[in-house]
């Protein structure tokens, strides 16, 4: 069969949008710091050639490749984000020491971990049918190696990363037939995990704070999430026309990354929004149908995972965006700037149209 092209067109779109978007929101900050307006756009046109190529080729590969090797990519993944933590090896970036400096570039294993970890869960659901009739014996395994790769990523710190991979690994589980008093325990446990991530780190309860009342530190805090607000606010019905954003005249900072929905909204205003959330609406629908049409539960679980990761990630950044949630500082999928996260966007994609192109219907 052939790949799913109704997906590829729309996520080629996504791709297009992304570097308009990452173009018209950064050229001023990009001429003021770097004296080349093209600086973003050159950059994330490199990631986009690369990850078309990637996706393509991914496409062609066959899912036993992943069933096969879900171990070693795991164990890989694992090694990676230890490495980052040692000073010296791993580049602290905005607080963070999550990333491999490459001369200019920047790599981040934790992306790699969220891939890795749903080609490995999806191996192991696959093969034990534990899950349908008691969770504690089957489960236990995942949840300890769901934990470890958490709490390194929680070293970094990267918290919203971290919420990305437990709600898309819950969400897989719930797929295969999970027993739902699981879900309760476990809910119970997260909630009182959170409340502890939060009271030992002091900034995560200044953005609860700032989540909650922004004016509280508009030059602060809350400065980030006003800006952001003042920025959808004035988008109207049909926006105030690409490239005449006010928010990126140094008012919303570094809007190319994770408050690029807040320009799309400003420059293309509700139009720009049902756009958006149309391309992404459409990704899981395909997405979603190809899963259904798997034929072994291994590809039903991975194209799941993988999607659900996805509109996971996209939900919590468009939530922050719009003051729903606490700044988490989660990119975009296809429209934030950021090589790491196009790539793994890309190569989950890549997997799912290779799926596609598995399945008989």
């Amino acid at each position: 069969m052939k790949i799913d092209k109704y997906l590829l067109i729309d996520i080629i779109i996504l791709m297009l949008l992304g570097l308009l978007m990452i173009y018209s929101s950064s050229y001023i900050w990009a001429e003021y710091k770097f004296n080349n307006s093209f600086h973003y756009l050159i950059y994330q046109g490199f990631f986009v050639i690369i990850g078309i190529i990637l996706m393509i080729l991914l496409s062609k590969i066959d899912s036993s490749f992943y069933y096969k090797h879900a171990n070693k990519l795991l164990g890989i993944s694992i090694v990676l984000l230890v490495l980052v933590l040692i000073p010296g090896i791993g580049v602290i970036r905005n607080g963070s020491r999550s990333w491999f400096g490459i001369g200019g570039f920047g790599i981040q294993p934790s992306e790699f971990a969220k891939l890795s970890l749903i080609i490995f869960v999806s191996k192991y659901l696959s093969k034990s049918n534990k899950f349908l009739k008691s969770y504690k014996d089957g489960i236990i395994p995942i949840l300890i190696i769901l934990l470890f790769i958490f709490g390194l990523i929680m070293l970094e710190p990267d918290f919203g990363t971290g919420m990305i991979i437990i709600i898309s690994i819950i969400s897989l589980l719930f797929i295969a037939g999970v027993n739902m008093k699981f879900f309760a325990i476990l809910g119970c446990i997260g909630i009182i995990g959170i409340i502890v991530l939060v009271m030992i780190a002091p900034y995560r309860m200044d953005r609860i704070t700032s989540f909650l009342n922004p004016w509280s530190d508009p030059l602060g805090t809350g400065f980030q999430i006003i800006q952001s607000l003042y920025s959808i606010g004035p988008g109207g019905l049909l926006g105030m026309g690409l490239f005449n954003s006010r928010q990126k005249h140094f008012y919303l900072p570094e809007p190319q990354t994770d408050f690029i929905f807040s320009i799309i909204s400003e420059e293309f205003g509700v139009l720009g929004v049902i756009i958006v959330v149309s391309l992404f609406s459409f990704m899981l629908y395909r997405s979603i149908k190809i899963s259904l049409n798997c034929e072994n539960n291994f590809t039903k679980y991975l194209s799941f995972g993988l999607i659900f990761q996805m509109i996971i990630q996209t939900i919590l950044n468009l939530s922050v965006v719009i003051g729903l949630i606490p700044v988490t500082g989660v990119t975009l999928p296809f429209l934030s700037y950021g090589g790491s996260s196009l790539l793994i966007s890309s190569i989950s994609m890549g997997i799912i149209l290779g799926i596609s192109r598995e399945n008989k219907n």
